[in-house]
């Protein structure tokens, strides 16, 4: 699987600066086994129809949910990475046209809601997530999976293990940090949180439109 490995682009860092998915290191290999679990887990509450993953990268999350049987498509705001995306995705047989090129405050009810969508680690590189927030609602039709980093635990943990010192082990290209209550707090502003879960050292809710 090719990842951007940092890339820039109109001086935004796409995709993944680590290969996180492929690590053989046994540490992060146990740490993204939480995040699969708690993904999973929470895919399976929502029972979607249809999924939408808003912010996909490289297409790791839409590859593997194709696996699964999912009816999965992918966006992101960078052309770049979504070429990588369907490169990546071209050995599973999964078309072209299921990676849309597409910011998330430009989601459209009608052209990109789902039954479920998913926004996996975006918010914290943006600069108006409020107005993220905002997009993905007009979009969510039933539900919504959302993860960021849980901080300052993330930025600990980089620090342990030796990376981004000069930056107090903040990843390169977050801009936005929360703690797990400040995190709920925000999405309970625009959604209903109806689970919670903490993949250390992530937040994972499973939110609803309000009603």
């Amino acid at each position: 699987m090719i990842i951007s490995g940092g890339r820039q682009e109109s001086g935004v860092i796409i995709g993944n600066t680590y290969n996180k998915y492929s690590s053989k290191n046994p540490l992060v290999k146990l740490i993204m086994a939480g995040f699969r679990s708690a993904l999973y887990e929470l895919i399976t509450q929502a029972s979607p129809k249809a999924i939408h993953e808003v912010g996909c990268g490289e297409g790791y999350w839409v590859i593997q949910l194709h696996l699964q049987g999912f009816d999965v498509k992918g966006s992101d705001f960078s052309a770049s990475v979504i070429e990588m995306a369907r490169h990546n995705a071209k050995a599973f047989g999964i078309a072209k046209d299921r990676f849309l090129t597409c910011s998330i405050y430009d989601l459209d009810e009608h052209r990109h809601g789902a039954d479920l969508l998913l926004c996996l680690d975006v918010l914290e590189h943006l600069l108006d997530p409020e107005a993220a927030l905002r997009a993905l609602l007009r979009a969510c039709y039933k539900y919504l999976i959302v993860s960021v980093p849980n901080e300052p635990l993330w930025s600990f943990l980089n620090m342990v293990r030796g990376k981004y010192l000069r930056d107090k082990g903040n990843t390169p290209g977050h801009i936005q940090r929360w703690s797990q209550k400040a995190f709920i707090d925000f999405v309970s502003n625009h959604f209903q949180v109806i689970a919670v879960r903490s993949p250390l050292p992530w937040t994972m809710l499973l939110c609803q439109p309000p009603k």
